[in-house]
């Protein structure tokens, strides 16, 4: 499984990558909105795990850009971010994110969701177009 990780605090995204690595899942990182989305473009990933606040172009326009791409909507995403504001969880949900967490988390948890949910989405779940068995 393939896990993109889009945060700027180097801190959090090296544990929760080294975490992930440890129960077997790849996890690539971008600090900027400008390089996750060039490695959306460029590798497959099986769930985004994306902040809101970056620097310069914010995680919303992440998640406006990959849920208007009709090669990257599919990829589920889980907003991790700081933020409690009622309108961010609201827009991250009307842009179609799949989850919603606010840091800081209780990382065992949180990469046993990310590996569940990634599980689902590449295993369990049949988008459309998939052959049915």
């Amino acid at each position: 499984m393939n896990v993109l990780l889009v945060d700027d605090e180097t801190e959090l995204v090296t544990t929760l990558a080294e975490r992930l690595g440890l129960r077997g899942i790849n996890a690539r990182w971008a600090t900027d909105a400008e390089e996750a989305l060039r490695l959306l473009q460029t590798e497959p990933f099986d769930i985004a795990v994306l902040d809101m606040k970056l620097p310069r172009v914010d995680g919303l326009e992440v998640l406006r850009h990959l849920k208007s791409s009709e090669a990257l909507r599919a990829i589920p995403v889980v907003v991790l971010t700081s933020s409690r504001e009622d309108r961010d969880l609201e827009e991250a949900y009307r842009l179609g994110a799949n989850a919603y967490v606010v840091k800081p988390v209780d990382f065992r948890a949180f990469t046993d969701a990310v590996r569940t949910l990634g599980l689902f989405w590449a295993i369990v779940n049949e988008p459309p177009g998939t052959p049915q068995r």
